[in-house]
Parts: C-alpha cells; structure tokens; sequence
C-alpha cells in the first residue's frame, strides 16, 4: 500500500514539474486547459466496477481485398520506401485498447494488464486491439502484408471493450467507444503503459461529448502530463461521427481565428483535445487523401493518416472486415489512422533514439504533407514517413513562439476534497502544455529523398 501510495505521489509531481517547465510566451490567453492535477495510479488492475460480457465476440469477415496487393495506406504513405531507414527495433509500442489476442505474426506481445475484466491484457474480444496492433507492428510473411514498424515490441492493455457492460450502468461516466471503458482507467492504462516502459502509446479510441458537457478528465490530462514526463509519445484517434454516442455533430472546417475555431466546437472528444501536448490523428481516404466524412474535426487534430481500406491481420491471416448484422463491415475509421501514425512514430524513435518526445512530435508535424496552417480535419497535414526518417530541420529552438489559443475548459465538478497537487502557478504553465508548441515550419527533404 505505502508503495502504490508513492507511485502516485510521484504521478502527480512528474506531471506538475513536466507542466510547469513550459515556458509562457507573453500575451498568451490565461485559460486552464488542466483545471488541477490529481493522482493517478495504474493500481489496482481491474475495472473500476464490477462488469460482464452483454454481447458476442467479433468475428472476421471473408478477406475481400486482393491479398498479394499492397494495402492502399501502405501505398500513401510509402512504408516500404521507410523501411531503408528504420523498422522501429527496439521501441516499445503500448496499444491501450481492447487488448491484443496473440497470433504468429504479432512478435510475443507483452501482457500489460486488463481493466476491462480479469485478463492480463492477452485477451481481445472485439479484435480491434489486435486488429489496430497488426498495423502497427505485425511481421512480414507470404502474403507481403506488415505492419508500418513490424521489428517492434507490442505492450497490451485492455481498456475498453464493446462487448462488455459495467453491471450497474445508472449514472455510467463517459466511455472509450461503445461499451466499457471509462475515462479513469483509460488514466490508469497511461501510467500503467508508461511505467512499463512504453516510448509510444496508442490510444486508438475516444470519449466524445456534445460541446458544452462537463467531462471529468482531469486525471487523464495528469496521466497524459506524466507519460510526457518520461518521455513517452501519445498518440490518440480524433473520433468517428456516428449516430450513437457524443459525437453526432460536425465540428466547423474552418474559423476565422483560434479563438472562434474552440468557440465554435460542437462536439468534444478525449484524450484528443489534448493534441498538441499529444498527437491527436484524423483519418484520410486511403487513395485520394482528402478528409473522410466520419473523421471528427477539430482544433484539437494535429496530422491525419489513411483511416479508409484498411487492412490488417488476426488469427494469423489478413482482415479487411469484420461480420456485422447486416454483412460484412469494412474496417474504417481514426482507429486504424491512428495505428498508423504510432507506427511511424515508432520509426522515426528507433532511427534517431536521441530525439525527445516532444522533439519527436515535432518532426512528425514539420514533415506532415499539409500547408503552414493547421487545418481542422487534418491538422498539420498527411504524416510522411520517409520525410520524418530524412528531413534535414532546423533547429526547433530557433522556431518562433506559436500564436495557438488554449481550449476553454467546460464547467468542472468540485475536486476539492480530492485534489492532492494544487499550484496556482501550475495552471498558468498548464495553458500552455497542451495548446503551445513550436511553429510548423515546412521542411526540405535531404538529397536521398527527393525524386
């Protein structure tokens, strides 16, 4: 007890010092975008209140896509071209998702927990996390299909799951895609996946709420706050639009400042309005590029990735669908962009192993395919791997300071009685953690990529 009592002591503090040591440029707008920090503990491993299974487990669909043909995503972004330069040995990837059931193309995925049931983290009833992991790092094999960094290590923890149910769902608090998963364990699954070592996380789901809803994330935000601590990259799905759940309702494309763009939210998504303090991704079509219709715009979208015609492996064979009620439903989605993008991540960590988190992200957004200007659906651009693996950029240093506006909090419950770390100073640097970074500045590819 007195253990876990430290760790989250510790939680706190490394998160209030990685808060408190962004610098303030002057004029910038003084609204909180972490109200207060709380303690988080990955302790205890579980859920956070007693559930059971509701529905079946997902199924494969038939393979409808030519299984020799390189996957369209593949083809955008150029990975076999990447993989000259690095097949991301060496980094650990955490997949917080619906867990990862183990197959011979997924290299020994490490069991890194369940907060969905009893697991261990090797156990995916939905076959999204295994689905998501096969982009990310499945091996090569006959079919030609790998994942974007198949040479590196897979960490699994079970977070969510749609086919699971708390029992008692009166009053249930917002949750990571359909089903089970709320915003507290997703807190505990980052620092569980940090303190394991993880040097780039994916969260390939999303809590979405209409605009305006009180959302009590401010764990998750500390959570996210100490990942960056220990140096580790987070990278989270933008959301999908659907019928169920919070997100209904499409954010603006465009606005005539920052501060109109947050003003004119209205629908909001965790942990990805955290982005830039992480890589939040929206989804592209895989062969035209352009923004799909499904992926939830925002302030908040750093880079996007393929999210359409995905293909991926479970059970050892490639999948391009799951069985739906009514057929085949193909996989699509900022899930699956997202998986992506931590590949890429992954590549570019086990090239340069030098480069901070923060260094890191900012070369995945300087070489991003985009104009100098965030854009709602696809913030700074299509993420290019071969650029990120190549570019020669400038000092980050010497960029000049951004203009961003920090996102406007929703009103907040009381914490009051439980926040243990409250730093009136620590608000101030927390407007900046998350919405301040260094300016995107267009880089020139080295001599070995240009065509």
């Amino acid at each position: 007890m007195a253990a876990s009592a430290t760790a989250t002591r510790l939680v706190a503090v490394a998160a209030l010092a990685a808060l408190a040591a962004v610098p303030v440029p002057a004029g910038a707008r003084p609204d909180p975008v972490v109200a207060a920090l709380v303690p988080v503990s990955a302790q205890p491993l579980g859920p956070a209140q007693p559930t059971e299974q509701r529905t079946q487990c997902a199924r494969p669909a038939p393979l409808t896509a030519d299984p020799a043909a390189e996957p369209a995503g593949h083809r955008l972004l150029d990975i076999a071209q990447a993989w000259r330069f690095s097949r991301g040995a060496g980094v650990t990837v955490a997949v917080i998702d619906t867990g990862i059931t183990p197959h011979q193309r997924l290299n020994r995925p490490t069991a890194g927990g369940d907060y969905v049931s009893t697991g261990d983290g090797l156990t995916d009833c939905d076959l999204h996390g295994t689905l998501v992991a096969g982009i990310i790092a499945a091996r090569p094999s006959a079919d030609g299909f790998a994942g974007v960094a198949p040479e590196a290590r897979l960490l699994a923890i079970r977070q969510s799951s749609g086919a699971y149910e708390a029992r008692d769902r009166r009053g249930s608090a917002p949750s990571m895609g359909a089903g089970y998963g709320p915003l507290s364990t997703l807190a505990k699954a980052i620092v569980r996946a940090t303190e394991l070592g993880a040097r780039v996380i994916n969260i390939s789901e999303a809590a979405c709420l209409p605009a305006g809803t009180a959302v009590d994330d401010d764990a998750v935000a500390s959570a996210l706050a100490f990942a960056r601590s220990r140096d580790a990259v987070v990278v989270a799905a933008a959301g999908n639009l659907s019928d169920v759940g919070g997100c209904r309702e499409q954010n603006p494309p465009a606005a005539a400042s920052a501060r109109d763009a947050w003003n004119q939210v209205r629908s909001t998504a965790s942990p990805a309005r955290f982005g830039r303090e992480i890589l939040t991704v929206g989804a592209v079509d895989a062969t035209t590029a352009a923004p799909t219709p499904f992926s939830l715009a925002g302030p908040w979208v750093t880079v996007a990735a393929p999210g359409t015609e995905v293909v991926s492996v479970a059970g050892g064979r490639l999948v391009d669908a799951l069985d739906g009620e009514d057929g085949p439903r193909r996989l699509a989605g900022t899930s699956y962009a997202t998986a992506y993008v931590s590949g890429v991540v992954a590549l570019v960590r086990a090239r340069f192993p030098e480069l901070s988190a923060d260094e890191v992200i900012d070369r995945i957004v300087r070489t991003a395919r985009g104009g100098p200007d965030q854009d709602a659906a696809t913030g700074y651009g299509v993420v290019d791997p071969v650029a990120a693996l190549t570019a020669d950029l400038p000092n980050a240093a010497a960029t000049p300071p951004p203009t961003r506006m920090a996102a406007p909090r929703p009103d907040r419950p009381d914490h009051r009685a439980v926040i243990t770390v409250v730093c009136t100073l620590a608000v101030g640097a927390a407007v900046l953690a998350a919405a301040f970074a260094p300016r995107r500045r267009r880089s020139q590819p080295s001599a070995c990529t240009r065509r």
